[in-house]
């Protein structure tokens, strides 16, 4: 089911971004704490690889991440996890799934149009599957700390 809500809430917005940011200009919320900027990046986080020739980005954005993405799958479903394990691994998959249908279905680009920051000093655009992504590995890297952290037993 959470794979399914990142999903489905990560291409809803994006959607909206499409209808109501594509035309517009930046929008600054919370004296420009939060901004909706609408863009169609052709790389990965902070457009990295947005400048590669068309079809090498196909076969690494699309091709190989879709192949990582089904392994990952397998994993996933192949055996048990712990629970937060479980809740990490589940919301890199649903944000990289739905990046990945961005690539499908709008010719290579992923829709972005999240940025927060103060002044000079901002985040990249990003998109909610990329919030998935990050706090995906957060809860990962985490748990992993609070694991190794615990005394052996003897």
């Amino acid at each position: 089911m959470l794979l399914f809500a990142c999903i489905g809430c990560d291409q809803f917005t994006k959607s909206q971004a499409v209808s109501y940011l594509s035309e517009s200009s930046p929008i600054s919320l919370y004296g420009d704490f939060f901004r909706l900027h609408y863009v169609e990046n052709t790389g990965v986080m902070m457009s990295i690889g947005g400048d590669l020739p068309e079809k090498l980005r196909f076969y690494i954005f699309t091709i190989a991440v879709g192949v990582v993405l089904f392994l990952m799958f397998i994993y996933v479903i192949s055996r048990s996890h712990p629970k937060l394990q479980l809740i990490g691994l589940v919301l890199i998959l649903g944000g990289g799934l739905s990046n990945l249908l961005d690539r499908l279905y709008h010719q290579g680009k992923v829709i972005d149009f999240l940025n927060i920051g103060i002044g000079s000093f901002r985040t990249g655009i990003f998109n909610i599957a990329d919030i998935f992504i990050a706090v995906g590995i957060l809860i990962i890297l985490s748990d992993s700390i609070k694991k190794s952290r615990k005394p052996t037993d003897r």
